[in-house]
């Protein structure tokens, strides 16, 4: 009996010593707090000392990004409208963290210095959640301060004007025959006027098109205008009209013009991700059942299809059974917190575990990840959701370990990207290597997700809970629903909502605890704090971090390739497809593979053309000749299966280089005019090689150089493979194309750099300036086997053949002649003969030493 009490007594010590192990003290959250402080005037002032009025800070160079004086990267560059970006995207974070001296000086400096009629092509989606969302919730921030009387008794709702002023320049970017918004718009000219430079475009993101009701609603709601809110239901309206039927999904990429998904694959993350999160969140700020019905429809299929917990893998909108890809992006972070908001926290916190994990072994979070947890793109640009997921988490939960989490990502962020200037993205987060950017939604979210994680209600300024957050974490008065009536009209069509919803799902839909109410902690584990924890811990050890690594099972899936060419094999790699053969995989119980959703094997079923010989790639080359290179430098590349055949070309293809823009090619071309005759430059990836030959054909390009996209890959370690291309006919391509690696392409983007006009060759490698033709080789298959002296194998065919003998003193080769009738059929002659010092010299075509021709080469 005493030794019973001895272990419960333990047992509870052990317990509690687990419990406080996880708690923290007001005291460490009041350090943790002042050090989210300490980071966020580091990254602040620096933007403010080195870059304002630019639209970001250069962390690595200590200045600003101002458009146009620096290299263009293609859409990323998209949401800088030189309209100081970060500052306005920083205001309602600066009364989240009580500055609120900061933040007056800093409205009077965006009401004083930014312009919004810039004639600069921005991202509609980008403006819409950082700049007007950003002038929004720091006019709603600043209101409230002038109605307490104690500051801003100056402000006469400039902010709000300005973010009208914004509305009604975004507004063009929705004159499309189906109400879905162009991706981008000139700030100035709208979009289909002749300089507006854009208006081309025929595609965009759902997350785009559906990522626009709570700002314009809310611009709506407080300017009296009921245009906004119009568009973006208008919007919102199509996006849930062409859903597919079946599986109440959508696609990623679709046509603005005629309402066609251009892309098929259906997730939760990039390229759909805010969608999602503006349904739930349109409901809750506007009190629209509708939003909150086309959610919980959306919801069902998530997780039906995508859900496979603790993973969120993307699949086929049309055969939703079916995953399209082994890998993850980061955006998926931000869902958990959704999941919180709809009271669903089991998959949340299974979802979150897995992110942690993925976070302890990378540092970060990768921009993408393999379902074996492993680095697809090692990107790190200090994206916010994983920090969001885990504020939303605490709340819900109260459970301190989510607090330990926030600690870790606090201390990660000042060990791996913090800089004397800021804090800087993660290029690798294999390597730790810095980029020379700071997004200003790491100013925007980052820490007011942090700061509001360590702190208690009583030590904010504003009551939290009074707002709904963006998908920017821009603050909005959940009040508007009821002291702002909608505008007259704005209401979405009950009959068509409902007759869009009777088609999918029938009356007798089965509902959960959380369809139409919020989440409680009180119903969801009632006097249970260690219901979180319970969930965790069978995620605890998913990447093999803190115990040996043990696979999961996989199940079978067949995937047809209709190629015999390197690229579908390269293109299943970029997908994070691990490729293995079946045969080195362990034998293993396959009972339950079927229902197991993880890791999948997959088998290549391939259709190989028979060929006389095996299609060799002929190495091309890109030669730079202009000074001070002259011919010099030669970088080793690969060839196309379609458009010019620079073989036959006798001097090859000259020209000056020029990069393309958008740099992947895969979107209109912005430098037709610079790339008129001339070379351009295009990085591999987000579309196929042929798509971008076609763009850069159009806009007058005489030949492409594709840059790999891969970090660190060259020619040296990696086969060269021939460019194939998309699947349809590519005789309309007729420029000269060739594939540079990655480290052979910072040689030519460096030399461009440096000297800006750079002149190339391009041409097959045996033909390049200065290169002294050489014999081909003439290669043979020779078979060998180990026999004992003057032994023949059996059946073995009869011709000439090599036969090695071994002896002690010397190494001799010998030729015999086993078969007389087969001479004349051979067409070239060897012979080797042992020398004095044992060296075997090759013997003249017409030598008389052996009779005989060449090895049979059909053994």
């Amino acid at each position: 009996m005493m030794m019973l009490k001895t272990l419960l007594i333990t047992s509870l010590l052990g317990w509690v010593k687990c419990q406080e192990s996880q708690s923290m003290t007001s005291e460490e959250k009041t350090v943790i707090r002042d050090q989210i402080i300490e980071m966020f005037d580091h990254a602040y002032g620096s933007y403010m000392k080195y870059a304002y009025p630019a639209d970001e800070l250069m962390p690595l160079s200590c200045r600003g990004r101002v458009r146009g004086l620096e290299p263009n990267r293609g859409d990323i560059d998209d949401s800088l409208g030189k309209f100081s970006l970060t500052l306005i995207d920083t205001l309602d974070t600066l009364v989240v963290l009580n500055k609120l001296d900061e933040f007056e000086d800093a409205v009077r400096k965006a009401v004083k210095d930014v312009r919004l009629d810039n004639d600069v092509v921005v991202s509609v989606f980008e403006t819409n959640i950082r700049v007007l969302g950003g002038l929004l919730g720091a006019h709603v921030m600043a209101d409230l301060l002038r109605q307490r009387g104690d500051r801003m008794q100056w402000y006469q709702d400039e902010l709000l004007h300005m973010a009208k002023e914004l509305g009604h320049r975004l507004l063009p970017a929705f004159n499309t025959t189906s109400g879905l918004p162009y991706p981008k718009v000139n700030l100035r000219y709208g979009v289909l006027n002749p300089l507006s430079r854009t208006g081309t475009e025929s595609d965009t993101c759902t997350a785009c098109a559906g990522t626009m009701i709570l700002e314009f609603a809310a611009l709506s709601r407080m300017s009296g205008e009921s245009v906004f809110e119009e568009h973006a239901r208008k919007a919102m309206d199509v996006l849930w009209d062409r859903r597919q039927r079946g599986s109440d999904l959508v696609g990623t990429v679709i046509n603005i013009h005629n309402g066609e998904w251009v892309r098929r694959d259906s997730g939760v993350g990039a390229g759909i991700d805010s969608y999602y999160e503006y349904l739930m969140k349109a409901y809750i700020l506007l009190g629209d059942n509708v939003f909150l019905e086309r959610f919980n429809i959306h919801y069902s299929a998530i997780m039906k299809y995508i859900s496979q917990p603790p993973l969120l893998l993307n699949v086929h909108m049309h055969n939703p059974t079916v995953s399209v890809r082994s890998w993850m992006d980061s955006l998926l972070a931000f869902f958990p917190g959704l999941q919180v908001l709809r009271g669903d926290l089991k998959p949340a916190i299974e979802t979150h575990e897995m992110l942690y994990q993925v976070t302890k072994q990378h540092k970060f979070l990768p921009e993408a990840f393999t379902t074996e947890f492993r680095v697809h793109w090692g990107q790190h640009l200090l994206r916010p959701e994983f920090a969001e997921s885990t504020y939303y988490l605490y709340k819900a939960t109260g459970d301190p370990y989510y607090l330990r989490v926030g600690q870790s990502i606090v201390e990660k962020l000042n060990a791996y990207a913090r800089v004397p200037c800021g804090f800087a993205a993660v290029q690798d987060v294999r390597t730790g290597a810095h980029e020379d950017r700071m997004d200003s939604f790491f100013l925007a979210e980052m820490f007011k997700y942090l700061y509001l994680l360590f702190s208690e209600k009583s030590q904010l300024p504003i009551d939290i809970d009074d707002y709904i957050f963006t998908t920017e974490a821009h603050l909005l008065p959940v009040s508007l629903s009821t002291t702002k009536p909608p505008c007259k009209g704005n209401i979405t069509v009950r009959a068509l909502a409902s007759s869009l919803t009777q088609e999918t799902v029938p009356v007798s839909q089965e509902e959960d605890l959380f369809t139409h109410s919020c989440p409680s902690t009180e119903t969801l584990f009632p006097n249970n704090p260690s219901f979180a924890k319970t969930i965790r811990d069978s995620y605890k050890y998913l990447t093999g971090v803190g115990r040996a690594f043990r696979p999961l099972p996989v199940r079978e899936i067949e995937l047809p390739l209709h190629d015999n060419g390197m690229e579908p094999v390269e293109f299943l790699k970029s997908m994070g497809i691990s490729l293995t053969p079946l045969n080195e995989l362990a034998a293993g119980d396959t009972g339950n593979l079927k229902e197991h959703k993880g890791v999948y094997r997959v088998k290549l079923v391939a259709e190989v053309s028979q060929t006389a010989e095996e299609e060799e790639v002929v190495p091309h080359v890109v030669q730079l000749i202009s000074p001070p290179f002259l011919g010099r430098t030669v970088l080793t590349a690969g060839p196309a299966k379609f458009g010019m055949d620079l073989s036959k070309q006798e001097h090859g293809v000259k020209g000056s280089i020029v990069k393309a823009s958008p740099y992947t090619a895969c979107g209109p071309i912005d430098n037709t005019v610079e790339l008129k005759g001339r070379i351009a430059l295009a990085l591999r990836g987000d579309c196929m090689f042929a798509a971008k030959a076609r763009r850069l054909q159009e806009a007058g390009a005489i030949g492409v150089i594709f840059i790999d996209h891969r970090e660190g890959s060259n020619s040296e370690e990696t086969p060269l493979f021939q460019m194939v291309g998309d699947g349809d006919s590519t005789e309309d391509i007729t420029l000269a194309l060739v594939f540079l690696f990655s480290r052979e392409g910072a040689v030519l983007t460096a030399a461009l750099e440096e000297h800006h006009n750079v002149d190339v060759l391009l041409l097959p490698k045996e033909r390049q300036l200065g290169h002294d033709k050489t014999e081909k080789h003439v290669g043979m298959n020779i078979k060998l086997r180990l026999a004992e002296e003057g032994e023949l194998e059996e059946g073995a065919a009869r011709g000439p053949t090599l036969e090695f003998v071994l002896e002690k003193d010397e190494v001799l080769l010998q030729e015999e002649e086993l078969g007389e009738e087969r001479q004349s059929q051979q067409q070239q002659k060897f012979c080797a003969k042992a020398t004095e010092n044992d060296r075997t010299e090759p013997c003249s075509a017409d030598s008389s030493q052996t009779p005989n021709s060449g090895p049979n080469t059909n053994p």
